[in-house]
């Protein structure tokens, strides 16, 4: 009788498949790998932190690391972030109204991007305004379906008065609004009417 090896994969904790996420499209757009460092600087956390993620990550089988290499974190590709589906309702730009995408489909995100409780849907970004952030052209952006957002966060906002709807930073003045983008070249506006129609909570950069 032949002896089968089965290697078990364990499930990876929110932190650790966001790192997994960001290991694999880092080796995508860079061609090597990301080092602890960069990964720490990414998500705000000291290194040991992270080393401590990294190594229960490949005690669970779903990273190597090669000793000896500076770049030694590889993300297997045989195991797969659990995804969901969410709608992508449209294309978003610096101004003007969401443009329908026609036919729709569901798209596939992460599951670690999303909490639980909560309604999402996707736009795809058109422009520049937000390419400080790392919301670039083409871009798909991940927003929770909610009516208000602290001062400084990233939120889907439609202004009646122009019949518009954009992506930028808010923050509260006493009468009015101030929208702002993440872009030098480009000057904040302000609003007196804004209805906030969710906050943005991260990004993809696929093709679609």
């Amino acid at each position: 009788m032949e002896n089968k090896l089965s290697i078990g994969i364990g499930k990876p904790t929110r932190r650790e498949a966001e790192i997994l996420q960001f290991a694999r499209e880092y080796r995508q757009e860079n061609g090597f790998s990301p080092s602890l460092v960069e990964i720490a600087k990414h998500f705000k956390r000291s290194v040991p932190t992270i080393h401590q993620h990294v190594y229960s990550l490949r005690s669970k089988n779903l990273l190597l690391i090669d000793k000896g290499k500076k770049r030694s974190i590889n993300a297997l590709h045989n195991h797969k972030v659990p995804e969901v589906m969410i709608p992508l309702m449209g294309i978003i730009s610096a101004g003007g109204p969401i443009e329908a995408i026609r036919d729709p489909k569901p798209i596939e995100v992460p599951r670690s991007m999303l909490s639980p409780g909560h309604d999402y849907y996707a736009l795809k970004v058109s422009g520049l305004s937000m390419i400080e952030e790392g919301i670039s052209d083409g871009d798909i952006v991940i927003v929770r379906d909610q009516p208000t957002v602290d001062d400084g966060e990233k939120a889907v906002a439609y202004m009646p008065d122009r019949n518009e709807v954009t992506l930028k930073k808010i923050y509260r003045e006493k009468d009015r609004i101030k929208l702002v983008p993440a872009n030098k070249t480009m000057k904040p506006f302000y609003e007196s009417n804004v209805v906030i129609q969710g906050k943005v909570v991260g990004v993809l950069r696929k093709e679609f």
